[in-house]
């Protein structure tokens, strides 16, 4: 049996309806000039009322099993990463198993803000590597449509639906290099939304104060992130003793343009090895990575042999990364 253990398969999920930054002009007092200087986002996708987050999952999650050549009943556990899940249990995992007939597997969701893909797809690593299980779906999804204020400008022009997955397996090529995991408690104020949980439960009250909408300190969340990303890529440059000019792609969380473009200034990266999509998408939270990932694997760009680091940041406030040599 192989050591090794990567990414099997891949695939993403977007909902058809777009919201360009056009339309945006006529909901709120806004320009397309204006988010695109700000933030380098022209688009987001937006899922359909009747359209859920494990509906996304599992579009993703069958692209997925589609590339590693595997049966739903192939997958041994699944682990879902989202901040916006159908209800507050069951988990989104278990209905995405529903839906995928995938009744072998165990199932749990967990939540790491916009770092969710990163923390899944390591604990997905570690499953694999104790022999607990032999495949794991791991899925990043979100209808953060649902949580923004659309009366805010701040926010609103930020975030967009969507969804990736991948299968974990071992590998005969390839396969995960390096892994790092972090979070900062005493900032979780910086990014949070208040109520519909034990500490606020929705009422009257919480609804017409608008507390089931994101709320974000956007000034810190930028400085923690260009910072958090430069440690990342040092450190795990370090440990994997691979030197960050060799590194291929780097595909970091897809937040705003001009973090991705600090952070990598900083490190002196050339910037056509940051694998950016929020263009089209915006920040779509745990499903970003993944999304940005799958494209560039299925537009070519991304070839087997290529190292890759994966970025994430968010609430909690959390971080994490893995370097991985792409083996499909």
């Amino acid at each position: 049996m192989t050591n090794k253990i990567g990414i099997l398969g891949i695939g993403s999920y977007l909902p058809e309806k777009v919201l360009s930054n056009i339309d945006l002009e006529l909901m709120v007092d806004t320009s397309d000039e204006w988010i695109k200087e700000r933030t380098g986002i022209s688009y987001r996708r937006i899922a359909e009322k009747d359209v859920s987050t494990s509906d996304l999952a599992y579009e993703a999650s069958k692209e997925a099993l589609k590339m590693a050549n595997l049966k739903p009943e192939d997958i041994d556990l699944i682990i879902g990463a989202t901040v916006t899940p159908d209800m507050l249990f069951p988990s989104t995992a278990c209905l995405v198993q529903k839906k995928l007939n995938a009744f072998n597997a165990a199932c749990f969701d967990l939540s790491a803000g916009c770092t969710g893909f990163i923390y899944a797809l390591i604990c997905a690593h570690e499953f694999v590597k104790s022999g607990m299980y032999k495949n794991v779906l791991v899925f990043g999804a979100e209808t953060l449509s649902r949580i923004v204020d659309w009366e805010d400008r701040n926010t609103c022009v930020l975030f967009g639906d969507g969804a990736g997955a991948c299968v974990v397996g071992r590998v005969n090529e390839g396969g995960v290099i390096s892994k790092i995991l972090g979070a900062d408690g005493t900032k979780s104020d910086l990014l949070y939304l208040p109520a519909g949980g034990s500490r606020e439960p929705a009422s009257f009250e919480t609804v017409k104060e608008k507390k089931h909408f994101i709320r974000m300190n956007g000034r810190e969340v930028f400085k923690f992130a260009v910072s958090i990303i430069e440690e990342m890529v040092i450190k795990m440059s370090n440990q994997s003793g691979c030197q960050i000019e060799k590194i291929d792609y780097f595909v970091p969380h897809q937040a705003n343009i001009r973090i991705i473009d600090s952070a990598f200034k900083r490190l002196r990266v050339p910037f056509d090895k940051v694998i950016v999509n929020l263009d089209k998408y915006g920040n779509m939270s745990a499903a970003s990575i993944p999304v940005a990932l799958d494209e560039a694997v299925r537009t070519g760009k991304i070839k087997k042999g290529d190292k890759i680091m994966l970025l994430g940041f968010g609430a909690g406030l959390t971080w994490g990364g893995v370097l991985i040599e792409w083996g499909v």
